[in-house]
């Protein structure tokens, strides 16, 4: 059982890694209203492929929840009809819920793809749940993690649609993405909590280490939340057309030159803690790619600055932080399973 509970607890995180990936692809790619409404897409389980399909046509067949864009406004059907001679706004409810009213295939299968990713991630931890009851009694912290995973998933769902309805309004995003840094931090736990160990003996924990890895961690999170805030003042400098200004970069303001400068010790305390964690012979290979990830993410943020913010590079930014935190969490929950405390 423990065996099962581990391999589902692992197929969660990675599900949850690509629905992070997958989030970023929408956001570089300018996806996020692909699908205008939620859960469905124009009103279809399947998304429309051409803009005929959300064109007004007599004699053509309409379901109640339909969606077309007529008159650059979205109208969704109230019942099931045939269109006749004239379009009948008896039949018809304007979309309130916001007015983008645009269509773009790609954008919108983009999104779509998103979304399916993100549904399916719910099976394995709702089985990851249901399972873990039958070992309510030997080990219920495992069933209360993986319910509250299961919760949060849910709650992130509901988020996905608020952000949908408010027409990405930015501060919902911010919430999206902090609430899958959640899940990552709950199933790398149950991860390392259920993965089988064949270590013989348990060597003494050093608790400074420990609380280096938690501190890098913490800053890292609020280097994070200060990224979110240059990323709205970049959205806003963009709708502006003022990015391909000389000066567009003193418009950011003091929260860029907080996040620059921050990040020189966030950089700090996180190296210092893979390069101990490398030394104590522990852990070997994820030291190295938290390491690795440190640089990489340091050579993106410098192409941000000083390349005119590339789409291609603001959400892959973002990506290697969460994989960052995760592999802090990673290492840290690793190091406690393997150590004794002194």
């Amino acid at each position: 059982m423990t065996r099962l509970l581990y391999r589902l607890s692992l197929t969660s995180l990675v599900c949850i890694y690509l629905v992070v990936l997958a989030g970023s692809v929408v956001r570089m790619t300018g996806s996020g209203m692909g699908c205008p409404d939620w859960p469905k897409c124009f009103g279809y389980y399947i998304p429309p492929t051409d803009i005929e399909t959300l064109t007004w046509k007599s004699g053509r067949e309409f379901e109640k929840g339909n969606v077309i864009i007529r008159d650059e406004a979205l109208y969704v059907a109230e019942i099931d009809f045939v269109a006749g001679d004239r379009f009948e706004s008896s039949n018809w409810a304007p979309y309130t819920k916001h007015d983008y009213a645009l269509f773009n295939p790609t954008h919108t299968w983009i999104e779509f793809i998103n979304r399916l990713v993100g549904a399916f991630t719910g099976l394995p931890v709702l089985l990851l749940f249901l399972f873990s009851l039958r070992r309510l009694k030997k080990d219920p912290i495992i069933s209360v993690i993986a319910f509250a995973g299961l919760l949060l998933l849910g709650f992130e769902a509901w988020l996905g649609k608020e952000v949908v309805d408010g027409n990405l309004i930015p501060h919902q995003i911010t919430y999206h993405m902090f609430g899958a840094i959640a899940l990552v931090a709950v199933y790398t736990y149950l991860t390392v909590r259920l993965k089988p160990i064949s270590l013989t003996f348990k060597s003494k924990r050093d608790t400074r280490l420990i609380w280096i890895g938690i501190m890098g961690f913490l800053l890292l999170l609020v280097q994070v939340y200060l990224g979110t805030s240059v990323r709205e003042t970049v959205d806003a400098i963009g709708k502006a057309e003022l990015l391909s200004t000389p000066s567009w970069i003193d418009e950011l303001g003091v929260s860029f030159k907080i996040h620059r400068t921050f990040s020189l010790i966030v950089l700090g305390i996180v190296g210092w803690f893979g390069v101990r964690v490398l030394r104590t012979q522990h852990i070997s290979v994820w030291p190295r790619v938290l390491l690795a990830i440190i640089v990489l993410e340091t050579l993106v943020g410098v192409g941000l600055a000083y390349l005119g913010m590339p789409a291609i590079l603001q959400p892959l930014h973002l990506l290697m932080a969460i994989f960052e935190l995760g592999t802090i969490l990673l290492i840290l929950f690793t190091y406690m399973k393997q150590t004794t405390r002194s």
